[in-house]
């Protein structure tokens, strides 16, 4: 996610060499061994063609492995936070149904605007944005493109659901490319990098780092309403994770701040009293179990989170939430 700009010469003769591949430097030691430099070059993360085929190849694994039911017909297309969900999601659906979905609705995505921004080195990303057959209308489905080299296949890590007008304006070059933030920006409210572990604090000790909205502050109270039911206690943990796939990747936006894609892990665990039963009804939960939930029943979700991180010099410092996508990834009785 940086931001370090090399000169425009480089710049620009990087743009008209891209290829799938990308573009490398080659200098001649006095060994006469080739040296590639290719790294230390400013170049888009993906041509336009590129990302539209990468997103084509997308749709096309998703619906292959949501109708079937089977999570490796997509595997090589999903990664980070959307892998685990959506390959939690197919492994409960064909535990449920282990024909394939007959009721699926093939997705198409349509209407799609690719934001691509220039940096330097692996991994590269982009996002796209674009209009879905599912949902409400005037949502945008965004997801977010990586690969870590030359040789992989474009895979989404990030998907999340928003309104078309709240997605913000991006800070773009003369070109059209985007600004990527870097995980240590110091100039915004919060730094990216600092995001899940900050949310997770948040959910636990509350605070002014979030604006109020039905993923802060209603979580909370709802969190609090249900900690204490007679006869079942409930604890939540919540743990940052930003390593590999899952670290959190950032835009520029035009008013100097941040939209930011993140992921952080949640358990919820439910203890019985004596001679109180945990009552599973939900076909997906008992489909992920193992164990028996005897006393205890400890369920573990991945969320991906989109936000707005303001710039410091923005009156409200407080950073708010785009979109959240949260799903089941194991549940353990005990």
């Amino acid at each position: 996610m940086s931001r370090d700009r090399g000169p425009r010469r480089l710049r620009r003769l990087g743009r008209s060499a891209l290829t799938a591949a990308s573009v490398t430097v080659l200098s001649v030691t006095a060994s006469g061994c080739v040296v590639v430099h290719g790294e230390r070059e400013i170049l888009p993360g993906a041509t336009k063609a590129e990302a539209a085929r990468a997103l084509a190849d997308f749709t096309a694994a998703y619906n292959e492995a949501n109708g079937a039911n089977d999570p490796s017909l997509d595997a090589d297309r999903v990664t980070g936070a959307l892998g685990d969900i959506d390959g939690a999601k197919l492994r409960a659906g064909a535990e449920n149904q282990p024909g394939g979905n007959p009721k699926y609705v093939p997705l198409k995505l349509t209407d799609t605007e690719f934001t691509i921004p220039e940096k330097a080195g692996w991994p590269r990303w982009f996002v796209a944005a674009s209009k879905a057959n599912k949902g409400r209308g005037e949502d945008r489905w965004l997801l977010v493109f990586t690969r870590s080299d030359a040789n992989e296949v474009w895979q989404v890590s990030y998907l999340t659901i928003a309104s078309a007008e709240e997605i913000p304006d991006f800070a773009k070059d003369e070109d059209g490319f985007a600004q990527p933030v870097t995980a240590d920006a110091a100039d915004l409210a919060v730094a990216p990098g600092k995001l899940p572990q900050s949310y997770a604090t948040y959910l636990k000790d509350g605070g002014s780092t979030f604006a109020a909205g039905v993923h802060t502050t209603k979580w909370r109270s709802d969190r609090a309403k249900n900690a204490a039911r007679p006869g079942l206690a409930q604890q939540y943990i919540d743990e940052p994770v930003t390593s590999g796939d899952y670290a959190p990747v950032g835009l520029r936006t035009a008013d100097g701040g941040a939209l930011v894609f993140f992921t952080t892990r949640h358990y919820q665990k439910q203890t019985a009293a004596p001679g109180v039963p945990i009552n599973v009804t939900n076909a997906d939960v008992k489909a992920l179990m193992t164990g028996d939930p005897k006393q205890s029943l400890t369920l573990e979700s991945i969320s991906n989170q989109a936000v707005l991180t303001p710039p410091k010099s923005a009156t409200n410092q407080q950073v708010t939430f785009l979109s959240r996508i949260q799903g089941l990834t194991s549940a353990k009785g005990e």
